[in-house]
């Protein structure tokens, strides 16, 4: 971006342009929210909670420090010293040509609009523009907070650079844009969805089935699939080896078969009474907010499994932490004073539980790493291990002391505390650089042994020396605070 986009301007401040105000914010970005109804902000207010809620437990500490929100009833001092003006008004034609022209009219001369229009064409929006190169369709999609996708789309006289620019912010911001390459009704998404939704409607008009029913179909079924491979890739893993082209064969024909109307029903009163009901019977009785909560909380746990294989949105979510953190620190390094930085990690989305804390397999997993960088530091590392010789941990204690949180940065400080012929004590600190406090602490007693043999043994004179090193150079510090403590009930 040619010009660094710090202020946004939300234009319409409905379902999307509150999804799309709170994706902003939490991404560090000052927000100016411009609608004229009296209930924006308290209605924008509860989105941004649940937002803040779910991008937590999405991406945890690494999240920056939340932009500004303000809220106008004047478009043009929504708009004055934006860089990037997100338009989200309702889809109508006119009266998005004509508020666009305004925006045109008041924003900066370096500015960019990008319009969440969910099917109209940029060409036409950008009409009575003065500057229509400055327009770009970028179609996000509910909620706007958490789902990656945003739909580009230039119109006849969008610049290039405009569609680079919205293409960076969206980015930055940890989206996945996607390129619409011609001026189409609907863009990509929408068709697809327009045609599902055309189908559901005549399956409940000619009850075949109930809203909830059609719902079944697709969540516990190709809902789950699309989640990550979509349609093409997963009807290519259909074709087996011989892959699409035999899917193609195999199941083409049934195209011929009349199994679709593609033309909707007509939406009578009567039709979108049958609708209504079913979905209220559907919802039974549970309210929005509570719905919207649980809705985020399945696709962040999505997400995080995604993650986990560095695949589909989940790639773009470890993508874009990875972007605010910078990523981990080293390892194995000297602190001094016989102290080694034994791991130093970021809190992963598969070390979390339920409650949103490091979970406590996880607390063993980074100490029973620490302990490997100190075998590494004695010489008692992969080598050693291939030659049929190793370090066996025989008795662990860990004490939890605190919490960490998705994303927290963490410090493993690891301390020979004694070595003899067989026998080697580390103790581990858990330090949370976050709250400047150690947070649990490891400590074991590891037996060297002969894997082959099956037994303990002596440990090289060479791999002691070093180890005792380590534990000489620590002599001037106090015992650690939890060095050889047991667990006992009060006497």
């Amino acid at each position: 971006m040619t010009h660094q986009i710090k202020q946004i301007a939300i234009v319409g401040g409905g379902v999307i342009g509150a999804g799309w105000a709170a994706r902003f914010m939490l991404a560090g970005l000052d927000v100016a929210v411009f609608d004229l109804d009296p209930e924006t902000e308290r209605k924008t207010g509860a989105v941004i909670a649940n937002a803040a809620r779910a991008t937590a437990r999405l991406h945890g500490e690494a999240l920056p420090t939340p932009g500004k929100i303000t809220y106008h009833t004047s478009l043009a001092e929504a708009v004055a010293n934006a860089d990037f003006v997100q338009e989200s008004l309702p889809e109508r034609e006119d009266l998005k040509q004509r508020v666009l022209a305004q925006i045109d009219a008041a924003m900066p001369a370096h500015c960019v609009i990008g319009s969440s229009t969910s099917g109209l064409l940029p060409t036409q929006l950008a009409r009575d523009m003065a500057r229509p190169d400055r327009l770009v369709v970028g179609h996000p999609f509910n909620p706007v907070y958490l789902l990656p996708l945003v739909e580009i789309c230039g119109g006849a006289k969008t610049s290039q650079a405009t569609k680079d620019i919205a293409h960076a912010l969206y980015t930055s911001v940890g989206m996945k844009p996607l390129h619409v390459r011609k001026e189409i009704d609907g863009f990509i998404a929408d068709r697809l969805l327009e045609a599902v939704w055309r189908e559901a409607l005549w399956l409940i008009e000619d009850d075949i089935a109930t809203a909830a029913e059609i719902d079944d179909a697709i969540r516990f079924g190709a809902g789950m699939r699309w989640a990550f491979m979509g349609t093409f890739l997963t009807y290519r893993l259909a074709g087996g080896e011989a892959g699409m082209k035999h899917f193609l064969s195999q199941f083409g024909p049934a195209l011929k078969l009349p199994w679709t109307k593609l033309i909707a029903p007509e939406l009578t009163d009567e039709l979108a009474d049958k609708i209504a009901a079913q979905s209220d019977e559907q919802a039974g009785g549970v309210d929005l907010r509570t719905y919207e909560k649980l809705r985020d909380n399945c696709l962040v746990d999505i997400m995080h499994a995604l993650e986990k294989n560095d695949f589909a949105s989940g790639a773009v979510a470890k993508a874009y932490r990875a972007s605010l953190t910078g990523g981990a620190t080293n390892e194995g390094s000297h602190l001094g004073q016989g102290i080694l930085l034994g791991r130093s990690a970021e809190v992963q989305p598969d070390w979390i539980d339920y409650n949103d804390h490091l979970t406590e397999w996880a607390y063993l997993k980074l100490f029973g790493e620490a302990t490997d960088t100190v075998l590494a530091a004695i010489g008692a590392g992969p080598a050693h291990v291939a030659a049929g010789y190793s370090y066996y941990t025989a008795e662990t204690h860990i004490r939890y002391l605190g919490q960490a949180k998705l994303g927290e940065k963490l410090e493993l400080r690891s301390r020979v505390l004694g070595v003899d012929a067989k026998r080697l004590h580390i103790f581990h600190e858990m330090f949370s650089l976050g709250q400047n406090a150690v947070i649990a602490t490891g400590e074991h007693m590891a037996l060297h042994s002969d894997a082959k043999a099956g037994k303990s043994c002596p440990a090289p004179d060479s791999i002691r020396a070093i180890a005792q090193g380590l534990a000489d150079a620590a002599q001037g510090l106090p015992l650690p605070d939890g060095a050889g403590r047991k667990i006992a009930m009060p006497s």
